[in-house]
């Protein structure tokens, strides 16, 4: 299973820049729908496309590794 790990980014993100980013920002910086963070950091295994992680590994200026990891299933 991927899991993203947009919290942990976000948490980072924040401390660094000493203010709070709500997803609605990220939203309007990427240009990924809301939902579709929300999603991606809530639902077990969700599945986006490609064109979102490289827009996230942009936004939040992370190599991939940075952003998904795999879990394998038990």
């Amino acid at each position: 299973m991927i899991r993203f790990l947009l919290n942990e980014l976000l948490s980072d993100k924040q401390f660094k820049e000493g203010r709070r980013i709500t997803l609605i920002e990220v939203a309007e910086s990427t240009g990924i729908n809301r939902m579709t963070l929300s999603k991606m950091i809530n639902h077990k295994g969700y599945s986006t496309v490609t064109d979102n992680l490289d827009k996230l590994c942009i936004y939040f200026d992370c190599r991939i590794e940075d952003l998904v990891e795999h879990i394998p299933e038990q």
